[in-house]
């Protein structure tokens, strides 16, 4: 064997060793040059951990939730400095974005009850930096059909983002197996279950769903709802731990942060950091491999009925890991998958980027399918209005008809957080209801003028926030209640 082949390994580690030292020089540099932690940068109110959370019930969940609420009102809003008290901070008791001020803080868990006696329960999680205003308007949808809506905070969420510097992905899904536990009892053994997750949630609600195949002791949900479900997330997540190794030293804490943003959303965090990205790609590598595993031993066929929501195009997740993780995996069970698609009658041109433009495509070549494909596209390349493109499972033929909505002007594509929420959400919607105050209209604010003047980066405001194709996701998911009701009546006809 040469000798230079035999130095190989060792040529390779020095290498290796001394692109990491240059990484970790690049990162300190960054942090010393980036902005100052803050209050909620630092403060991390205490909440029950995973095994807290198996032996608690909703009750005492609730009572340290609202512990952890007033450390954030005695240790942050209470303690800001002169610098911080400005309307821009949703922390500030001054700001118009202060959540205290509302009729109701969307950022706590929160039960919608109807009128007379519940068809069913809903559980409802939000995603990564979210908060149980995500998914309000859904559950609406079910308490306006008769059915308990249970929105879930999950633990280290609504506070400050410091709280997610030390939680666990176990501990988002103890919290699950905690709501779906109240969730049961509320029902009773007769009444269906759904689970509905967003983001971050949706691989949470999957994840439940597995681990209750392999649990009788565990609530079996009876329809599960995926909006751009996090089933797979960027490469970068595996190694985001090595970029917080410097904050090992107090002097270089911000190493923590993958991002230092203002906090200007009432129930969103801005920054991020690290430990959010590893737990993110934690939940998902352990989801894939349940996935495969249960895939193989010809377990998933007793899996629910799954109805996905996905932007073609997300900047968040992989849609493509929505369909090979996920459905590629599933038998033929009665799952479907909602693709909204680019639009392309935006008259944008040579500015697409041309994978964005054969995306579609690559997701989706030709072929029979073990799950219905839904497809919401462009009537034609000349006409706003959309349709709904249908391939039903094992079929090859496509059904097309048109659903009465229509891309608005000017924007080109939905995106990751646009999909739960209608165009006339009070604080996302390109059209704010107007009766809703949140402090500001985020979804309907279009700035144009120069650098420096506003308090927030204006990249922040270009990304679409509400769904303008939400009546139909809201029809769509109500056509599983109605199929739930139906079965319930003929089981108690018999």
């Amino acid at each position: 064997m040469p000798w230079w082949v035999r130095r190989l390994p060792r040529r390779i580690l020095l290498l290796t060793a001394t692109l990491l030292v240059v990484l970790l020089a690049l990162r300190i540099w960054d942090i010393r040059h980036g902005p100052p932690l803050a209050p909620w940068h630092l403060v991390v109110p205490e909440e029950l951990r995973a095994e807290q959370i198996d032996a608690a019930d909703w009750g005492r969940y609730l009572a340290a939730e609202a512990a952890a609420f007033a450390t954030v009102r005695t240790e942050v809003t209470a303690a800001l400095e002169p610098q911080d008290r400005i309307p821009a901070n949703r922390y500030f008791t001054g700001s118009p974005l202060y959540p205290g001020r509302f009729v109701q803080d969307w950022n706590r868990s929160f039960v919608l009850e109807p009128e007379g006696e519940a068809r069913g329960v809903v559980v409802l999680l939000h995603g990564l930096t979210d908060s149980p205003y995500s998914l309000r308007h859904v559950g609406a949808l079910y308490r306006d059909r008769g059915w308990i809506a249970i929105g879930l905070r999950l633990p280290a969420h609504g506070t400050v983002p410091a709280a997610l510097t030390r939680v666990t992905w176990e501990d988002w899904q103890a919290a699950t197996r905690l709501a779906m536990r109240e969730a049961r009892a509320r029902a009773g053994p007769d009444r269906p279950l759904h689970l509905i997750g967003f983001s971050n949630g949706g691989a949470l609600a999957l994840k439940y769903a597995l681990d209750a195949l392999e649990d009788e002791a565990m609530a079996r949900p009876d329809r599960l709802v995926l909006i751009s479900p996090m089933i797979g997330i960027t490469a970068f997540a595996r190694f985001a731990g090595l970029t917080a190794l410097p904050a090992l030293l107090p002097r270089f804490a911000k190493a923590a942060w993958l991002g230092i943003v203002p906090e200007f959303i009432p129930f969103k965090y801005n920054s991020f950091p690290v430990n959010g990205a590893r737990q993110s790609h934690r939940l998902t590598m352990a989801l894939q491999g349940q996935m495969r595993r249960l895939a193989a031993e010809g377990r998933l066929a007793a899996l629910p009925p799954i109805l996905t929501f996905q932007s073609v195009v997300d900047f968040t997740v992989s849609t493509r890991a929505v369909i090979t993780a996920l459905y590629d995996q599933l038998p033929a069970q009665g799952s479907e998958l909602v693709l909204f698609d680019i639009n392309r009658n935006a008259k944008l041109g040579p500015l697409l980027t041309p994978a964005t433009e054969t995306a579609l495509d690559r997701l989706l070549p030709p072929g029979s399918r073990t799950w219905r494909a839904v497809v919401i596209t462009n009537a034609s390349p000349q006409e706003a209005a959309v349709i709904e493109r249908v391939t039903e499972a094992g079929a090859a033929r496509e059904l097309v008809r048109p659903i009465g909505l229509a891309w608005p002007r000017d924007v080109y594509s939905l995106s990751h957080v646009a999909l739960p929420f209608p165009v006339t959400d009070g604080l996302y919607g390109l059209d704010p209801d107007a009766e809703e105050d949140f402090g500001v209209q985020l979804g309907a604010l279009a700035p144009r003028g120069e650098r420096g003047v506003l308090a927030i980066a204006p990249d922040a405001l270009l990304r679409l926030s509400s769904n303008p194709f939400f009546p139909y996701l809201l029809e769509r998911i109500g056509e599983g209640m109605a199929g739930e009701a139906a079965r319930q009546a003929r089981s108690q006809t018999r």
